[in-house]
Protein backbone atom coordinates (compact mmCIF):
# COMPACT_ATOMS: atom_id res chain seq x y z
CA UNK A 1 0.00 0.00 0.00
CA UNK A 2 1.57 3.66 -0.68
CA UNK A 3 0.75 6.85 1.41
CA UNK A 4 -0.86 9.17 -0.62
CA UNK A 5 -1.22 12.54 0.08
CA UNK A 6 -3.79 15.39 -1.42
CA UNK A 7 -4.19 19.03 -0.64
CA UNK A 8 -7.11 21.63 -1.41
CA UNK A 9 -6.65 25.68 -2.46
CA UNK A 10 -3.49 26.52 -4.78
CA UNK A 11 -1.67 27.71 -1.08
CA UNK A 12 -2.16 24.20 0.19
CA UNK A 13 -0.81 22.34 -2.71
CA UNK A 14 2.54 23.68 -1.82
CA UNK A 15 2.20 22.96 1.61
CA UNK A 16 4.13 19.77 2.49
CA UNK A 17 7.55 20.78 0.19
CA UNK A 18 7.22 23.98 2.79
CA UNK A 19 6.55 21.43 5.65
CA UNK A 20 9.34 19.38 4.70
CA UNK A 21 11.66 22.19 5.75
CA UNK A 22 9.79 22.46 8.81
CA UNK A 23 9.99 18.83 9.71
CA UNK A 24 12.63 19.48 12.61
CA UNK A 25 11.40 22.61 14.16
CA UNK A 26 10.92 21.49 17.64
CA UNK A 27 6.77 21.16 19.26
CA UNK A 28 7.27 21.56 22.31
CA UNK A 29 7.63 25.14 22.15
CA UNK A 30 4.59 25.57 20.37
CA UNK A 31 2.29 22.86 22.30
CA UNK A 32 1.95 20.93 25.37
CA UNK A 33 2.81 17.29 25.16
CA UNK A 34 1.33 14.50 26.65
CA UNK A 35 3.84 11.94 27.68
CA UNK A 36 2.42 8.68 26.58
CA UNK A 37 5.07 6.41 27.25
CA UNK A 38 6.93 7.37 24.06
CA UNK A 39 3.54 7.93 22.24
CA UNK A 40 3.60 12.39 22.81
CA UNK A 41 0.03 13.02 21.71
CA UNK A 42 -1.01 16.93 20.82
CA UNK A 43 -3.33 18.78 22.69
CA UNK A 44 -4.85 22.42 22.01
CA UNK A 45 -5.50 25.12 24.34
CA UNK A 46 -6.46 24.40 28.01
CA UNK A 47 -10.29 23.77 28.03
CA UNK A 48 -12.34 26.04 30.28
CA UNK A 49 -15.10 24.11 33.04
CA UNK A 50 -17.82 25.05 30.49
CA UNK A 51 -17.29 26.76 27.75
CA UNK A 52 -15.38 23.79 25.55
CA UNK A 53 -17.62 21.47 27.32
CA UNK A 54 -20.96 23.09 26.93
CA UNK A 55 -22.75 23.97 23.62
CA UNK A 56 -26.32 25.01 23.43
CA UNK A 57 -26.49 25.34 20.02
CA UNK A 58 -25.47 21.37 19.53
CA UNK A 59 -27.55 20.11 22.60
CA UNK A 60 -30.70 21.80 21.12
CA UNK A 61 -29.37 20.04 17.78
CA UNK A 62 -29.40 17.00 19.35
CA UNK A 63 -32.25 17.32 21.23
CA UNK A 64 -33.90 17.37 18.22
CA UNK A 65 -32.60 13.80 16.72
CA UNK A 66 -35.44 11.36 15.71
CA UNK A 67 -32.47 8.59 16.50
CA UNK A 68 -32.41 6.31 19.57
CA UNK A 69 -29.16 7.15 21.59
CA UNK A 70 -28.47 6.40 24.86
CA UNK A 71 -26.11 5.60 27.73
CA UNK A 72 -23.97 2.42 28.25
CA UNK A 73 -21.36 1.51 31.04
CA UNK A 74 -18.68 -0.95 28.98
CA UNK A 75 -16.55 -2.64 31.56
CA UNK A 76 -12.76 -2.79 31.02
CA UNK A 77 -11.56 -4.92 33.55
CA UNK A 78 -12.56 -3.07 36.65
CA UNK A 79 -13.31 -0.08 34.93
CA UNK A 80 -17.06 1.29 33.53
CA UNK A 81 -16.18 3.33 30.76
CA UNK A 82 -19.57 5.55 30.17
CA UNK A 83 -20.10 5.84 26.29
CA UNK A 84 -22.96 7.54 24.26
CA UNK A 85 -24.30 5.64 21.55
CA UNK A 86 -26.62 6.61 18.80
CA UNK A 87 -28.14 4.05 16.65
CA UNK A 88 -28.88 4.74 12.55
CA UNK A 89 -32.49 4.28 11.08
CA UNK A 90 -30.99 1.39 8.63
CA UNK A 91 -33.06 -2.09 7.87
CA UNK A 92 -29.66 -3.61 7.74
CA UNK A 93 -26.57 -3.94 10.12
CA UNK A 94 -24.48 -1.56 10.26
CA UNK A 95 -20.70 -0.46 10.07
CA UNK A 96 -19.86 1.32 13.89
CA UNK A 97 -17.79 3.97 14.56
CA UNK A 98 -15.93 5.05 18.01
CA UNK A 99 -15.86 8.84 18.28
CA UNK A 100 -12.62 9.74 20.18
CA UNK A 101 -13.29 13.28 21.72
CA UNK A 102 -10.88 16.43 21.78
CA UNK A 103 -8.76 17.41 24.77
CA UNK A 104 -12.27 19.13 26.26
CA UNK A 105 -13.90 15.42 27.15
CA UNK A 106 -17.16 14.62 27.09
CA UNK A 107 -18.99 17.51 25.03
CA UNK A 108 -22.24 18.48 23.99
CA UNK A 109 -20.90 18.52 20.36
CA UNK A 110 -18.92 15.22 20.98
CA UNK A 111 -22.45 13.69 21.35
CA UNK A 112 -23.99 15.89 18.20
CA UNK A 113 -21.18 14.37 16.16
CA UNK A 114 -21.81 11.50 17.16
CA UNK A 115 -25.27 11.59 15.95
CA UNK A 116 -24.21 13.04 12.52
CA UNK A 117 -22.66 9.61 12.04
CA UNK A 118 -26.03 7.84 12.88
CA UNK A 119 -27.91 9.87 10.85
CA UNK A 120 -25.35 8.95 7.58
CA UNK A 121 -25.86 5.09 8.46
CA UNK A 122 -23.55 4.22 11.66
CA UNK A 123 -24.30 3.02 14.68
CA UNK A 124 -21.74 5.71 16.43
CA UNK A 125 -20.15 5.23 20.17
CA UNK A 126 -18.48 8.02 22.18
CA UNK A 127 -16.72 6.74 24.93
CA UNK A 128 -16.05 9.58 27.77
CA UNK A 129 -12.05 8.34 28.55
CA UNK A 130 -12.44 10.30 31.68
CA UNK A 131 -15.34 8.09 33.23
CA UNK A 132 -14.49 7.75 36.95
CA UNK A 133 -11.85 10.08 37.37
CA UNK A 134 -13.66 12.60 38.51
CA UNK A 135 -13.85 13.63 42.73
CA UNK A 136 -17.03 11.80 42.48
CA UNK A 137 -16.19 9.03 40.63
CA UNK A 138 -18.14 10.72 36.96
CA UNK A 139 -16.65 12.01 34.06
CA UNK A 140 -15.62 14.77 32.18
CA UNK A 141 -18.06 17.02 34.01
CA UNK A 142 -17.05 15.86 37.24
CA UNK A 143 -13.79 16.46 36.83
CA UNK A 144 -14.52 19.66 35.48
CA UNK A 145 -15.93 21.06 38.78
CA UNK A 146 -12.43 20.94 39.85
CA UNK A 147 -11.27 24.14 37.83
CA UNK A 148 -10.87 25.25 34.55
CA UNK A 149 -7.89 23.45 33.40
CA UNK A 150 -8.91 20.26 35.12
CA UNK A 151 -10.78 18.22 32.04
CA UNK A 152 -6.88 19.22 29.90
CA UNK A 153 -4.48 18.08 32.66
CA UNK A 154 -6.46 14.81 33.37
CA UNK A 155 -6.68 14.03 29.77
CA UNK A 156 -3.45 14.60 29.85
CA UNK A 157 -1.98 12.25 32.48
CA UNK A 158 -4.25 9.07 31.33
CA UNK A 159 -1.86 5.89 31.04
CA UNK A 160 -1.80 5.12 27.21
CA UNK A 161 -2.43 1.39 28.34
CA UNK A 162 -5.64 2.69 29.92
CA UNK A 163 -6.76 4.05 27.05
CA UNK A 164 -6.16 1.53 24.32
CA UNK A 165 -8.08 -0.84 27.03
CA UNK A 166 -10.88 1.35 27.06
CA UNK A 167 -11.22 1.58 23.36
CA UNK A 168 -10.28 -1.83 22.58
CA UNK A 169 -13.71 -2.17 25.00
CA UNK A 170 -15.68 -0.52 23.65
CA UNK A 171 -14.86 -1.33 19.91
CA UNK A 172 -15.54 -4.73 21.07
CA UNK A 173 -18.86 -3.95 22.57
CA UNK A 174 -20.16 -2.40 19.94
CA UNK A 175 -19.30 -4.88 17.31
CA UNK A 176 -21.28 -7.54 19.04
CA UNK A 177 -24.35 -5.75 18.82
CA UNK A 178 -27.18 -7.15 17.70
CA UNK A 179 -27.39 -4.35 14.96
CA UNK A 180 -23.77 -4.30 13.91
CA UNK A 181 -22.31 -6.21 11.21
CA UNK A 182 -19.03 -6.49 13.21
CA UNK A 183 -16.65 -3.94 11.14
CA UNK A 184 -15.65 -1.14 13.61
CA UNK A 185 -13.99 2.20 12.61
CA UNK A 186 -12.57 4.98 14.94
CA UNK A 187 -12.15 9.30 14.35
CA UNK A 188 -11.31 11.44 16.43
CA UNK A 189 -10.49 15.42 16.70
CA UNK A 190 -6.93 17.13 18.08
CA UNK A 191 -6.53 15.10 20.77
CA UNK A 192 -8.65 12.45 20.12
CA UNK A 193 -7.08 12.66 16.50
CA UNK A 194 -3.92 11.59 17.68
CA UNK A 195 -5.77 9.10 19.67
CA UNK A 196 -7.05 7.76 16.85
CA UNK A 197 -3.61 7.56 15.47
CA UNK A 198 -2.57 5.38 18.03
CA UNK A 199 -5.34 3.51 18.76
CA UNK A 200 -4.83 1.96 15.34
CA UNK A 201 -1.45 0.66 16.28
CA UNK A 202 -3.01 -1.07 19.18
CA UNK A 203 -6.26 -2.70 17.31
CA UNK A 204 -5.17 -4.68 14.63
CA UNK A 205 -8.77 -5.20 13.20
CA UNK A 206 -10.05 -2.27 13.17
CA UNK A 207 -10.86 -1.11 9.41
CA UNK A 208 -10.02 2.45 9.29
CA UNK A 209 -8.45 5.51 11.02
CA UNK A 210 -10.24 8.63 10.62
CA UNK A 211 -7.39 11.71 11.86
CA UNK A 212 -8.57 15.12 12.00
CA UNK A 213 -5.91 17.79 12.77
CA UNK A 214 -3.63 14.97 15.19
CA UNK A 215 -0.66 13.66 14.97
CA UNK A 216 1.40 10.31 14.57
CA UNK A 217 3.08 8.15 17.38
CA UNK A 218 6.49 9.84 18.30
CA UNK A 219 9.41 8.73 20.02
CA UNK A 220 10.55 12.16 20.54
CA UNK A 221 11.02 13.72 24.27
CA UNK A 222 9.30 17.13 24.67
CA UNK A 223 10.92 19.83 22.94
CA UNK A 224 12.83 17.27 20.37
CA UNK A 225 12.30 17.15 16.68
CA UNK A 226 9.16 15.34 15.53
CA UNK A 227 9.99 11.36 15.24
CA UNK A 228 7.71 9.42 14.52
CA UNK A 229 7.32 5.99 16.19
CA UNK A 230 7.97 3.44 13.63
CA UNK A 231 8.03 0.26 15.87
CA UNK A 232 4.62 1.32 16.72
CA UNK A 233 3.26 2.78 13.33
CA UNK A 234 4.47 -0.40 11.90
CA UNK A 235 2.15 -2.04 13.83
CA UNK A 236 -1.09 -0.36 12.01
CA UNK A 237 -3.43 -1.98 9.80
CA UNK A 238 -5.54 -0.19 9.04
CA UNK A 239 -5.61 2.86 6.42
CA UNK A 240 -5.38 6.13 7.91
CA UNK A 241 -7.08 9.07 6.73
CA UNK A 242 -5.68 12.24 7.55
CA UNK A 243 -7.79 15.57 7.80
CA UNK A 244 -5.67 19.02 8.21
CA UNK A 245 -5.94 22.25 8.57
CA UNK A 246 -3.59 25.13 6.48
CA UNK A 247 -3.25 27.28 9.45
CA UNK A 248 -2.63 24.67 11.63
CA UNK A 249 1.40 25.05 11.42
CA UNK A 250 2.10 23.54 15.12
CA UNK A 251 0.53 19.69 13.52
CA UNK A 252 0.70 20.08 10.03
CA UNK A 253 4.98 20.25 10.54
CA UNK A 254 4.49 16.28 11.91
CA UNK A 255 2.54 15.83 8.50
CA UNK A 256 5.73 15.61 6.56
CA UNK A 257 7.75 12.71 8.82
CA UNK A 258 4.65 10.72 8.98
CA UNK A 259 4.04 10.53 5.11
CA UNK A 260 7.46 9.83 4.99
CA UNK A 261 7.63 7.02 7.71
CA UNK A 262 4.16 5.28 6.12
CA UNK A 263 5.70 4.96 3.11
CA UNK A 264 8.53 3.31 3.89
CA UNK A 265 6.56 1.03 6.23
CA UNK A 266 3.98 0.43 3.23
CA UNK A 267 0.90 1.65 5.18
CA UNK A 268 -1.93 3.90 3.70
CA UNK A 269 -1.78 7.50 4.69
CA UNK A 270 -4.49 9.26 3.17
CA UNK A 271 -4.45 13.10 3.59
CA UNK A 272 -6.28 16.15 2.90
CA UNK A 273 -5.23 19.81 3.75
CA UNK A 274 -8.10 22.43 3.58
CA UNK A 275 -7.00 25.62 2.38
CA UNK A 276 -7.96 28.44 4.83
CA UNK A 277 -8.85 26.24 7.31
CA UNK A 278 -7.61 26.42 11.16
CA UNK A 279 -7.07 23.69 13.89
CA UNK A 280 -10.02 22.53 14.98
CA UNK A 281 -12.83 23.18 11.76
CA UNK A 282 -15.06 20.19 12.10
CA UNK A 283 -16.16 21.68 15.49
CA UNK A 284 -16.13 25.41 14.10
CA UNK A 285 -17.62 25.06 11.23
CA UNK A 286 -20.47 23.36 12.05
CA UNK A 287 -22.91 24.91 10.21
CA UNK A 288 -25.53 25.39 13.04
CA UNK A 289 -22.32 26.94 15.16
CA UNK A 290 -22.48 30.35 15.63
CA UNK A 291 -20.33 32.74 14.80
CA UNK A 292 -17.92 34.27 17.41
CA UNK A 293 -16.02 37.35 15.81
CA UNK A 294 -13.45 39.05 17.85
CA UNK A 295 -14.74 42.01 20.24
CA UNK A 296 -14.34 45.09 19.18
CA UNK A 297 -11.42 46.90 21.07
CA UNK A 298 -11.85 50.67 19.78
CA UNK A 299 -9.54 51.00 16.75
CA UNK A 300 -11.44 51.45 13.79
CA UNK A 301 -8.84 49.95 11.36
CA UNK A 302 -7.68 47.19 13.60
CA UNK A 303 -10.70 46.26 14.40
CA UNK A 304 -11.77 45.91 10.71
CA UNK A 305 -8.51 44.18 10.04
CA UNK A 306 -9.20 41.63 13.07
CA UNK A 307 -13.12 41.15 11.96
CA UNK A 308 -11.99 40.73 8.10
CA UNK A 309 -9.44 37.87 9.25
CA UNK A 310 -12.40 36.16 11.43
CA UNK A 311 -14.97 35.95 8.70
CA UNK A 312 -12.16 34.78 6.51
CA UNK A 313 -11.14 32.02 8.67
CA UNK A 314 -15.02 31.56 9.56
CA UNK A 315 -15.94 30.42 5.61
CA UNK A 316 -12.63 28.28 5.11
CA UNK A 317 -13.60 26.58 8.26
CA UNK A 318 -16.85 26.29 7.60
CA UNK A 319 -16.36 25.20 3.47
CA UNK A 320 -13.72 22.75 4.93
CA UNK A 321 -15.93 21.24 7.51
CA UNK A 322 -18.46 20.27 5.14
CA UNK A 323 -15.79 18.72 2.11
CA UNK A 324 -14.38 16.72 5.18
CA UNK A 325 -17.63 15.43 5.72
CA UNK A 326 -17.97 14.38 2.10
CA UNK A 327 -14.25 13.11 1.94
CA UNK A 328 -15.45 10.66 5.59
CA UNK A 329 -19.25 9.81 4.41
CA UNK A 330 -17.64 8.88 1.19
CA UNK A 331 -14.53 6.78 3.14
CA UNK A 332 -16.76 4.71 5.19
CA UNK A 333 -19.72 3.74 2.52
CA UNK A 334 -16.85 1.80 0.89
CA UNK A 335 -15.56 -0.38 4.36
Amino acid sequence: MKAQCRTTGAAARNLLSILSLLAMVTLGTTATAQDMSHHHMDVNADPTAESEITQDWAKAKLAKSPRHHEWVKVKNGDREVNSFIVYPEVNKKATAVVVIHEIFGMSDWVQQMTDELAEAGYIAIAPDLLSGMGPNKGGTSDVATQGNNAVGQAIRSLPPDQIAGDLNAVADYVSKLPAANGKVAAGGFCWGGSTTFFFATRRSTLKAAFVFYGSAPNDNAQGQPFTVDKAAVGKIGAPVYGFYAENDMRVDATVPPTSDAMKELQKTYDIVTYAGAGHGFMRAGEPNAPPNPPAPKGDPDADKKAADAYAAMDRANRKARNDAWVRWKAILAKL
